[in-house]
């Protein structure tokens, strides 16, 4: 069997490869036409981050059995493509971890002794000790934005050196973070505290622009940015103002929204406050090997037809097989990124109720796949069927099944519930037909809307005009209603609002609406 591989891995994998029988076919910087063709015979396919497979090559790739990605993100991957075609997708999740932690201390110290610059100014042949005072670390608030693997050894190596850590995970338990001497807090806390803030979560639409005007704005001058995680995360624009005007005393930055980064980026990354790598991170001789070896490992498991230890798309995988229950696990995975933008604080508890037949047969799947949907938001590795139970033990979350017959209009309905400090949130959700996931209920409200793209949720005294005033100042914005719903407990009292829009919502105009008198607990998500 042939497996093509079309980014650098490491020698001892290839060699790795041969000693199972398999055809290594290294083809590296090949163009997507070139691309389709070599896929043709290929049984298996091992990349990192310079390929994009498309759902275009998958196509091209009749006889590919498994894709396998040495590293942990699969953002470059067409998951629903692979998984329609049956094609398993593995990954190297560990390997990459100390590296990475260690990237990011190394990072942190060199941004606040401004060691790259005093080097370089001394390569020059110049003597400049007054040009380039830092900071010590010890005593200052480290704050942690994702809690997992990787910020848990940043932690872990930054309180070595006598810093006090902050972490905000919405799916971290008190006790493990009480365990690993880690103070769990809202965002807020961490803009206002800490001297120090790192990111260790995935890129999407809950953390793009995570870090940008406004949430700058916010924190303590002097602050200190450093962005070892995904590109995208810290709005780059945003953050070069801060660093202009003195609110951020530095960034260390080894990615980017573009990269490699466009000349627009250049005055970011000369700024003499600013220690930037070129996605280096996890380029150290010992996780190359880790990451090849492992994947490599993976891939001739599932070409032997054996059991394979880090599939992302296994479960989905027998789940598309089984078109009666393939999109009751949208439904489940939809809810649980719902319900997690929804809530504030640490999510404690998480309990899947499913009413009817149909998810009664299911649900324990449902279950997982709810729970891969609440976790996936903030988590720095990719969560799915196979690996949310394990990551939500980690993490000390409680979650409950429930199966009961069906109660209402629907036939089939899934709800998920999130219990944090703060309360109780509750969503309800069916299928219409073949595919049509549906939201039906948050909390006590009854409402009937598409669960897909960008929502606005927010609660009304239920009196004539409200829905004017918000649609308003959404077409003053330039935003479009593709969707709306209402939704009360009964005539004058609360209602409940939830519209779909064409795209995520503005925080300024979000702002505009929490003034509204009569306007309460608004919300934006995206599904």
């Amino acid at each position: 069997m042939r497996v093509l591989i079309t980014d650098n891995l490491a020698p001892v994998a290839l060699d790795l490869l041969r000693e199972h029988g398999l055809e290594a076919d290294v083809q590296l910087k090949k163009a997507p036409d070139e691309l389709k063709a070599l896929a043709k015979e290929a049984d298996g396919w091992i990349i990192r981050s310079g390929t994009t497979i498309t759902s275009e090559l998958i196509k091209a790739a009749p006889s590919l059995k498994v894709i396998g990605r040495a590293g942990v993100g699969v953002d470059n991957i067409d998951l629903t493509a692979a998984t329609r075609r049956g094609v398993l997708v593995v990954n190297a999740p560990d390997g990459n971890t100390i590296s990475t932690a260690e990237h990011t201390c190394a990072m942190m110290l060199a941004l606040a002794r401004r060691i790259p610059r005093a080097a370089s100014s001394l390569a020059g042949g110049a003597w400049e000790r007054k040009q380039f005072g830092g900071a010590e670390l010890d005593g200052k608030t480290l704050g942690v934005i994702g809690v997992g693997k990787i910020g848990r050894a940043v932690a872990q190596r930054m309180q070595a050196f006598g810093m006090t850590v902050l972490g905000f995970d919405p799916v971290m338990a008190p006790e493990t973070a009480e365990r690993l001497h880690i103070e769990l807090v809202p965002l807020d806390r961490i803009w206002a505290d800490a001297d120090v803030i790192t990111v260790h979560t995935p890129l999407n639409d809950a953390t793009r622009g995570l870090l940008g005007t406004e949430t700058l704005a916010q924190c303590k001058d002097g602050v200190r940015i450093v962005n070892i995680a995904r590109g995208g995360i810290v709005d780059e624009a945003a953050l070069l103002d801060a660093l202009e005007s003195g609110k951020v005393a530095g960034a260390a930055l080894d990615v980017y929204s573009q990269e490699p980064p466009p000349a627009e980026l250049q005055a970011l990354l000369a700024h003499p406050h600013v220690v930037a790598t070129p996605h280096i991170a996890a380029s150290t001789e010992e996780a190359q090997e880790k990451v090849a070896v492992q994947i490599v490992e993976q891939v001739v498991r599932a070409l032997r037809g054996e059991p394979v230890t880090t599939p992302v798309n296994a479960g989905a995988i027998r789940m598309a097989a089984q078109p009666e229950a393939a999109p009751y696990l949208n439904l489940a995975e939809r809810l649980g990124r719902l319900a997690s933008q929804l809530v504030e604080g640490t999510v404690t508890r998480v309990t899947v109720r499913c009413a009817g037949e149909t998810v009664g047969h299911y649900a324990e799947v449902l279950t997982v796949g709810a729970l891969a949907g609440v976790m996936a938001r903030w988590s720095e590795e990719p969560v799915n069927l196979i690996n949310a139970p394990a990551l939500a033990r980690e993490m000390g979350l409680q979650v409950d099944e429930h199966r009961q017959s069906a109660q209402d209009e629907f036939a089939n309905v899934v709800a998920v519930t999130l219990d944090t400090p703060a309360g109780t949130r509750t969503v309800r959700g069916t299928v219409l037909g073949q595919s049509d996931v549906r939201l039906v209920g948050v909390d006590a409200y009854p409402i009937e809307v598409t669960l897909d793209g960008h929502l606005l949720f927010y609660q009304n005294v239920d009196r004539p005009g409200m829905l004017a005033t918000v649609g308003k100042l959404l077409a003053d914005a330039g935003i479009n209603i593709a969707g709306l719903t209402l939704g009360r407990e009964a005539p004058g009292a609360m209602a409940l609002t939830v519209m779909t829009l064409d795209e995520v919502l503005p925080r300024a105009v979000v702002q505009q609406i929490e003034t509204l008198e009569g306007v309460h607990d608004v919300r934006i998500a995206s599904v």
